[in-house]
Protein backbone atom coordinates (compact mmCIF):
# COMPACT_ATOMS: atom_id res chain seq x y z
CA UNK A 1 0.00 0.00 0.00
CA UNK A 2 1.50 3.30 -0.92
CA UNK A 3 2.09 6.21 1.66
CA UNK A 4 1.08 9.20 -0.19
CA UNK A 5 2.63 11.16 2.38
CA UNK A 6 6.25 9.63 1.98
CA UNK A 7 5.49 9.64 -1.61
CA UNK A 8 5.18 13.37 -1.63
CA UNK A 9 8.24 13.94 0.61
CA UNK A 10 10.32 11.70 -2.39
CA UNK A 11 9.10 13.66 -4.99
CA UNK A 12 9.13 17.15 -3.21
CA UNK A 13 13.42 16.34 -2.71
CA UNK A 14 13.61 14.65 -5.94
CA UNK A 15 12.36 17.79 -7.60
CA UNK A 16 15.16 19.90 -5.65
CA UNK A 17 18.20 18.41 -7.73
CA UNK A 18 16.49 19.92 -10.50
CA UNK A 19 19.58 21.34 -12.28
CA UNK A 20 22.24 19.29 -10.76
CA UNK A 21 24.69 18.69 -13.44
CA UNK A 22 25.71 15.59 -14.60
CA UNK A 23 28.66 13.88 -12.90
CA UNK A 24 29.17 9.76 -13.07
CA UNK A 25 29.55 8.18 -10.09
CA UNK A 26 28.92 11.58 -7.94
CA UNK A 27 25.87 12.24 -5.57
CA UNK A 28 25.86 15.87 -4.50
CA UNK A 29 22.26 18.25 -5.00
CA UNK A 30 23.73 20.85 -6.79
CA UNK A 31 27.03 19.59 -7.44
CA UNK A 32 26.89 16.54 -9.68
CA UNK A 33 25.02 13.41 -10.02
CA UNK A 34 24.55 10.64 -12.00
CA UNK A 35 21.10 8.83 -12.05
CA UNK A 36 22.37 6.22 -9.52
CA UNK A 37 23.49 9.43 -7.74
CA UNK A 38 20.26 10.89 -7.67
CA UNK A 39 18.20 8.19 -6.42
CA UNK A 40 21.35 7.72 -3.78
CA UNK A 41 21.13 11.32 -2.42
CA UNK A 42 17.14 11.68 -2.11
CA UNK A 43 17.73 8.27 0.04
CA UNK A 44 19.77 9.96 1.87
CA UNK A 45 17.35 12.96 2.37
CA UNK A 46 14.39 10.98 2.98
CA UNK A 47 15.80 7.62 4.63
CA UNK A 48 18.98 8.65 6.10
CA UNK A 49 22.19 6.70 5.57
CA UNK A 50 22.57 4.62 2.49
CA UNK A 51 22.10 0.95 3.13
CA UNK A 52 25.08 0.08 1.26
CA UNK A 53 28.29 1.35 -0.26
CA UNK A 54 27.97 1.20 -4.73
CA UNK A 55 30.90 -0.54 -6.17
CA UNK A 56 32.73 1.31 -9.29
CA UNK A 57 30.20 0.82 -12.25
CA UNK A 58 30.67 2.39 -15.84
CA UNK A 59 28.37 4.43 -17.38
CA UNK A 60 28.05 2.81 -20.58
CA UNK A 61 24.69 1.33 -21.29
CA UNK A 62 25.64 -0.96 -23.49
CA UNK A 63 27.80 -2.94 -21.74
CA UNK A 64 26.77 -6.34 -22.12
CA UNK A 65 27.15 -9.59 -20.21
CA UNK A 66 27.96 -9.63 -16.36
CA UNK A 67 25.41 -9.32 -13.19
CA UNK A 68 22.30 -7.71 -12.82
CA UNK A 69 23.57 -5.28 -10.40
CA UNK A 70 21.23 -2.77 -9.96
CA UNK A 71 17.83 -4.45 -9.68
CA UNK A 72 19.71 -6.82 -7.12
CA UNK A 73 20.77 -3.36 -5.16
CA UNK A 74 17.30 -2.07 -5.65
CA UNK A 75 15.72 -5.81 -4.79
CA UNK A 76 17.26 -5.15 -1.53
CA UNK A 77 16.44 -1.86 -0.38
CA UNK A 78 13.54 -0.96 -1.79
CA UNK A 79 10.08 -2.41 -2.10
CA UNK A 80 9.41 -3.94 -5.38
CA UNK A 81 6.45 -2.86 -6.76
CA UNK A 82 4.12 -3.75 -9.90
CA UNK A 83 5.06 -1.73 -12.91
CA UNK A 84 1.71 -1.16 -13.48
CA UNK A 85 1.42 0.49 -9.98
CA UNK A 86 4.10 2.68 -9.96
CA UNK A 87 3.57 6.50 -9.40
CA UNK A 88 5.05 9.56 -8.29
CA UNK A 89 8.07 9.29 -6.16
CA UNK A 90 8.42 5.96 -7.11
CA UNK A 91 11.37 4.08 -8.62
CA UNK A 92 11.99 2.92 -12.37
CA UNK A 93 14.60 1.05 -13.72
CA UNK A 94 15.51 0.48 -17.67
CA UNK A 95 17.38 -1.75 -19.50
CA UNK A 96 18.66 0.32 -22.38
CA UNK A 97 19.43 -2.28 -24.27
CA UNK A 98 18.33 -6.42 -24.89
CA UNK A 99 20.50 -8.84 -23.50
CA UNK A 100 22.68 -6.38 -21.19
CA UNK A 101 22.14 -5.43 -17.38
CA UNK A 102 19.54 -2.59 -16.69
CA UNK A 103 21.94 0.12 -16.01
CA UNK A 104 19.63 3.30 -16.03
CA UNK A 105 16.90 4.61 -12.88
CA UNK A 106 14.92 7.49 -12.31
CA UNK A 107 12.29 8.47 -9.79
CA UNK A 108 8.49 8.59 -11.26
CA UNK A 109 7.10 12.47 -10.87
CA UNK A 110 3.85 11.97 -12.61
CA UNK A 111 2.30 9.00 -14.52
CA UNK A 112 3.32 10.38 -17.45
CA UNK A 113 7.17 11.74 -16.74
CA UNK A 114 10.04 11.24 -14.05
CA UNK A 115 13.22 12.63 -13.23
CA UNK A 116 16.88 11.47 -13.56
CA UNK A 117 19.99 12.46 -15.04
CA UNK A 118 22.55 11.62 -17.85
CA UNK A 119 25.62 11.88 -19.69
CA UNK A 120 25.62 15.33 -21.61
CA UNK A 121 22.71 17.08 -19.71
CA UNK A 122 21.72 17.66 -15.35
CA UNK A 123 18.80 16.31 -13.47
CA UNK A 124 15.54 17.02 -15.75
CA UNK A 125 11.73 16.10 -16.19
CA UNK A 126 11.49 14.03 -19.27
CA UNK A 127 8.49 12.47 -20.55
CA UNK A 128 8.05 8.74 -19.99
CA UNK A 129 7.24 7.70 -23.99
CA UNK A 130 6.77 4.84 -25.75
CA UNK A 131 10.91 5.10 -25.88
CA UNK A 132 11.13 4.66 -22.44
CA UNK A 133 8.32 2.39 -21.19
CA UNK A 134 10.03 -0.05 -23.60
CA UNK A 135 12.85 -0.25 -21.77
CA UNK A 136 11.23 -0.41 -17.89
CA UNK A 137 12.02 -3.40 -16.37
CA UNK A 138 10.98 -2.84 -12.87
CA UNK A 139 9.33 -0.47 -10.25
CA UNK A 140 10.55 0.06 -6.82
CA UNK A 141 8.90 2.11 -3.63
CA UNK A 142 11.21 4.43 -1.26
CA UNK A 143 10.57 1.95 2.04
CA UNK A 144 9.03 4.06 5.02
CA UNK A 145 10.81 5.24 7.82
CA UNK A 146 9.35 3.83 11.08
CA UNK A 147 7.01 1.32 9.31
CA UNK A 148 8.53 -1.73 10.26
CA UNK A 149 11.80 -3.38 8.69
CA UNK A 150 11.43 -4.66 5.04
CA UNK A 151 11.84 -8.89 4.66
Amino acid sequence: MKNENAAARVLHVARSWLGTPYRHQASLKGVGCDCLGLVRGVWREVQGEEPESVPLYSSAWAECGGQESLLDAAARNFLPINIKHADAGDVVVFRMRRACPAKHVGILDTQHSFLHAYEGNCVVESTLDNFWLARVVAAFRFPVVGEGEKS
